[in-house]
């Protein structure tokens, strides 16, 4: 059964990581991702779990991924100078393969920025927000409601791929308020990472297939095996050998990119009849729905091709769609940052943009100024 709840982004960020079994959460306040903090540090001692605020960013998602390492569902979250702050941990949780779930609620940049406007800015931060080879998942809601669902789609992506695994939502999102339909917890898939339960002397943690995960069994129960940001054999501790360094560095691609239609998801908005197609994620596609209808009472058709997870890309996917459709808007709130994966993915070099990055929302207005004027060169 469905229930309805009057709530904020990010509040709702902090009751879905409770409802799926988050039990620690460390971190910093930051703007405008504080009240993520805040929900937790009052919904956590409810349940049994462990609110810690540290002494700045790096040492709150050092808390959080030791509290992931002795099995519990861990979460950090900040914005994009505190994701900054945390890259050298989060390249940790990568090579040891350690689930943690990191919200961002971005706002303007670079460096401390805009705190309380809205941007995308931190798009290709979250593909790449430490040094090394690795694959990346990063989830965008754009509603209220999917900033619940995916949080325990983040936290279900963690725990089955052990990886971290960024929730990207943006000021706007983080901070609206407005009534949210939300799914019963009971319906939905809560994923519980694997464990070993052989003879403990077998047990080799890192001794993965090809295109699967690690097998961290909690700290705490006898099985022993070493964590470290070194290249690592079987059992975590470090090694030099090329093959084996080799092997792992292609895993922790594979595992990931061998999945990808077990992690990406899209929707895929009044494309039928549509002349142009616009591609866009996050909040703004809220005010190019908006727009969309607008212009279908003056006999405009126009469909939203929207991306959930921005990494890894459903390459596929958007080349079908930049095949199907002669114009394209990219619409963003920064200055193309998925328009270069756009590219890349369709070899198309005609693409339209609407791109902002001062502070300031997008609205329907502008999207529909945009695609009448597209319509009037064409």
């Amino acid at each position: 059964m469905n229930t309805e709840i009057i709530s904020t982004g990010n509040a709702l960020v902090a009751k879905a990581a409770i409802d799926c079994g988050c039990k620690f959460f460390g971190g910093y306040p930051i703007t405008p991702s504080s009240e993520v903090a805040h929900e937790m540090s009052v919904k956590l001692p409810e349940v049994g779990g462990t609110f810690i605020q540290m002494e700045d960013e790096i040492s709150g998602i050092s808390v959080a991924l030791g509290a992931s390492m002795s099995g519990t569902k861990a979460m950090t979250a900040s914005s994009g100078p505190g994701i900054s702050l945390k890259s050298e941990q989060i390249g940790l949780g990568f090579i040891a393969e350690i689930p943690l779930v990191i919200v961002n609620v971005m706002r303007g940049g670079p460096s401390t920025g805009l705190p309380t406007r809205v941007s995308q800015g931190d798009v290709l931060q979250a593909k790449s927000p430490t040094h090394g080879d690795f694959q990346s998942i990063a989830l965008i809601p754009g509603s209220l409601e999917e900033a619940y669902t995916l949080t325990i789609k983040a936290f279900n992506l963690a725990q089955k791929f052990m990886t971290p695994v960024f929730l990207l939502l943006d000021e706007t999102l983080g901070h609206m308020q407005a009534k949210a339909v939300l799914p019963d917890i009971k319906e939905l898939e809560i994923y519980k990472r694997a464990e070993f339960n052989g003879d403990k002397k077998e047990y080799l943690p890192y001794k993965a297939g090809f295109d699967k995960p690690a097998v961290l069994n909690p700290f705490f129960k006898g099985y022993k095996y070493h964590i470290t940001g070194l290249h690592h054999g079987y059992t975590g501790f470090p090694t030099e050998n090329g093959d084996m360094v080799d092997y792992n560095i292609k895993r922790l691609f594979n595992k990931i990119n061998l999945h990808k239609d077990e992690i990406c998801e899209f929707e895929e908005f009044n494309l039928e009849n549509a002349e142009i197609c616009i591609i866009a994620y996050g909040s703004v596609n809220l005010a190019i729905k908006s727009a969309i209808q607008t212009l279908k009472k003056e006999g405009i058709e126009v469909g939203l091709f929207r991306p959930l997870v921005l990494w890894p890309s459903n390459e596929e996917k958007i080349k079908e769609i930049c095949d199907k459709f002669k114009n394209i808007l990219v619409v963003e709130l920064n200055l193309g940052q998925y328009f270069g994966e756009i590219q890349r993915c369709s070899l198309r070099d005609d693409l339209h943009t609407l791109f902002k990055a001062n502070g300031r929302p997008i609205s329907p207005n502008e999207i529909i100024k945009k695609i009448k004027e597209i319509l009037k060169d064409k």
